[in-house]
């Protein structure tokens, strides 16, 4: 198992105890009961009070960018008495909230990051990870307030960083805007199956002396709570040198960074601010999600007869400043690192961290209080990875010895932390936008838009050319599912599924595969592989007795150097139950992989519904599987397969050995056997939501809906991404 495909067994999602818990995990209202349930009120319309007309990138084009920017840089050193600034300058608090908001991203299922702005919902507004961050976006507020639909809170946070990096002089690569607002939780993510947060006596998600392979996947923090790792150590172990380091490169790994990026960005993070342990923290109060009404969303607040804020702020418990230039940017960080011998010391708050010895009172930080008064520095456990772990050395010497090339690393690697789920560059917005094509960024070449005249030419070749249905129909969805809402990554445009990694993918059918693009090459014209692909869909469907099937034009072809392999790999399908697709039984269920995949595509539970009715009886199965393929009239668009499934002449049972991924139906008054099935199949019979809508396909005239919507819904899986 590669530890980048954030899977475990092959499985893409968190295993426990089966049903949603399995794929989502912990709930808001199990972590706080008493939290009041506003989703009992979504069915009821739209959750965005902007509504559904609202164009944000046309906001977004209006806002005034430069007087934005002037305002953030004029809030860094505007310190407010309720929660006063470090050494006066709040922007090492809006980096560390600006990282946290984005830091979430993994690349197994591309969830979490900035682009909606869930820093401000439980669970993330109450992590113990971002403890304190509750207070940099009620700083924030006045300005949201002031700019209103015109910036997003997304995209909000993630400026404000940029602002706070340029205010203290360091370096930054650019911004783009255009990360919308949600207005609730995104209840889809899977952040854990834990029922206890870090530091409250829990084992990391892999034991100490086992490999990360153990960490189920998609996660990437090692412990529930953790934006990545526990800065003390492993489980708070600061002599584990070795796994302080194997923890750090796998969690920045499954979060797309490699290691001199996650060098870079640790220490350039760690150049400006300070920790924050000097206060007991025994007496913080609750996290916002589980406050007293009074509080109005301000979590963990302190007990003590100072009310904790200040000198005595207690957020990670590690207590200092990581160099003596905490509010410029220096070269400091790797000086201090690397030329002084450090010793282990407790903070007052009682965290581990490391301290140097005989340190020279020119390189002591000032008292963010008082800055006539000088105080040691101090490095984490995850700091001094840095200089221990031989891979990790070698890095810090060369930014040491090579500042310029430290500058330049640091900000590429804040661009990419902080724009990485972002999708395309074409989705960015503003006058800061880079240029530069960078491979993350998944570049596609402009397509041309083809005209009727050759659309329809094409069309003939294809139809003429003797590839069947079924064969067009799996290259189209093989192409285009790789979508993800989640990133933005993926789908049709780029016709990414001609080169490696895809082409290769045992779920693709690598030989059919390569004889349908081979054979569309050919007849393409001046059509993209992209658009050809998908127009082979248009041809298939249209075969199958679909009328007029819509076809959107100019897309563009990626090719093998616009291609980063190794981050399309974490993005191959273990299951594909559109496809019936399982090579071998996972950890989670597989009805349960199906409705993830769905969730990704951003398909509606009718539009799921549909689409494997009529992509099962389109031979769209794996390997010319049968399972599931309930029709007479193969290659057909019928509605055979919700007929027949809900056909109460047929009685089913588990095949024996098949771990009950296999079922027969025979018929109730014959006994013979009558269709086969998988798990993905029969769960449209067994649910009852799944069966309701299965049952408008199957009634009597039902058969124009049901072509209808597919057509719909398939249309919207090719386009997606594109159009």
């Amino acid at each position: 198992m590669d530890a980048k495909t954030g899977s475990i067994g092959g499985c893409p999602m968190g295993h426990g105890d089966g049903g949603v818990r399995a794929l989502l995990g912990r709930t808001n209202k199990d972590w706080w009961p008493e939290m009041l349930a506003t989703e009992i009120l979504n069915p009821n319309g739209a959750t965005n009070p902007y509504g559904e007309d609202f164009d944000y990138a046309e906001a977004f084009n209006a806002l005034d960018y430069k007087a934005l920017k002037a305002d953030l840089t004029a809030l860094m050193t505007d310190s407010q008495p309720w929660w006063p600034a470090d050494y006066g300058h709040y922007g090492p608090f809006f980096i560390r909230m600006a990282w946290h908001a984005a830091g979430t991203y993994r690349t197994a299922d591309g969830r979490g990051g900035a682009n909606s702005g869930q820093q401000r919902f439980a669970p993330l507004d109450s992590w113990p990870d971002n403890g304190n961050l509750d207070k940099a976006r009620r700083l924030l507020w006045p300005i949201k307030q002031k700019y209103g639909k015109n910036i997003s809170w997304a995209d909000l946070f993630i400026l404000t960083g940029n602002v706070a990096i340029e205010s203290m002089g360091g370096p930054t690569f650019g911004f783009g805007g255009g990360r919308a607002d949600v207005f609730e939780p995104e209840r889809d993510i899977y952040w854990g199956s834990e029922d206890k947060w870090v530091n409250e006596g829990v084992q990391t998600r892999i034991a100490p002396e086992h490999g990360f392979h153990e960490l189920e996947g998609p996660l990437a923090a090692i412990q529930m709570g953790l934006i990545y790792v526990n800065p003390e150590g492993p489980q708070g172990n600061p002599h584990d040198d070795e796994g302080m380091a194997r923890d750090m490169k796998e969690t920045f790994a499954r979060m797309a960074m490699n290691d001199e990026e996650t060098v870079a960005l640790t220490a350039g993070g760690h150049t400006f601010g300070k920790a924050h342990g000097n206060g007991d923290a025994s007496t913080l109060g609750a996290a916002p999600a589980g406050g007293d009404l009074v509080a109005q969303g301000f979590g963990w607040v302190s007990g003590e007869e100072h009310g904790g804020i200040g000198e005595h702020t207690v957020t990670s418990g590690i207590e200092g400043a990581w160099t003596n230039t905490p509010v410029e940017w220096s070269k400091n960080y790797f000086r201090l690192l690397l030329d002084y011998d450090y010793e282990l010391v407790k903070s007052p708050a009682g965290a581990n961290q490391w301290q140097p010895i005989g340190q020279k009172e020119e390189d002591m930080a000032p008292a963010a209080w008082d800055p006539s008064k000088k105080v040691p520095t101090m490095m984490t456990t995850a700091d001094m990875a840095l200089k221990r772990d031989p891979v990790y050395r070698k890095i810090s010497e060369k930014f040491r010895d090579d500042h310029e090339a430290f500058k330049d690393a640091f900000a590429r690697a804040w661009f990419k932390l902080t724009h990485r789920d972002m999708g395309p560059k074409s989705r960015y917005l503003g006058p800061e936008v880079p240029q530069e094509d960078l491979i993350w960024q998944d570049p596609i070449p402009a397509g041309t838009k083809p005209s009727d005249a050759e659309v329809k030419a094409v069309k003939d070749k294809i139809a003429a050319s003797g590839l069947t249905v079924s064969q067009l129909v799996k290259t189209a969805w093989a192409s285009a599912s790789t979508y993800r809402k989640s990133d933005f990554r993926g789908g049709s445009n780029g016709a990414r599924v001609r080169l490696a990694p895809q082409k290769d993918w045992d779920a693709n059918e690598p030989a059919v595969l390569a004889k349908v693009l081979d054979t569309l090459d050919g007849l393409r014209g001046n059509l993209s592989m992209a658009d050809a692909i998908v127009l082979g869909g248009v041809v298939a469907l249209e075969k199958a007795g679909a009328p007029n099937v819509p076809f959107t034009g100019g897309r563009g072809d990626a090719t093998d150097e616009q291609t980063d392999a190794e981050s399309f790999a974490v993005m191959e399908p273990q299951a594909d139950a559109f496809r019936n697709y399982l090579p071998k039984k996972l950890a989670v269920k597989t009805e349960e992989l199906m409705l993830d995949r769905a969730s990704l595509l951003g398909l509606s539970v009718p539009e799921m519904v549909v689409l494997i009715g009529g992509l099962r009886v389109l031979g769209a199965n794996h390997g010319e599987r049968g399972h599931g393929h309930f029709t007479k009239r193969s290659g057909q668009l019928t509605n055979d397969f919700f007929v027949n499934l809900l056909d109460m002449t047929n009685v089913w049972k588990a095949v024996e050995g098949s771990d009950e991924e296999e079922y027969v139906a025979t018929d109730r008054a014959a006994g013979h056997e009558v269709w086969r099935a998988t798990r993905a199949d029969l769960i449209f019979g067994s649910n009852s939501e799944l069966r309701a809508v299965c049952e408008v396909y199957a009634e009597k005239g039902g058969e124009a809906k049901f072509v209808a919507d597919f057509v719909k819904a398939w249309t919207k899986v090719m386009n997606a991404g594109f159009a």
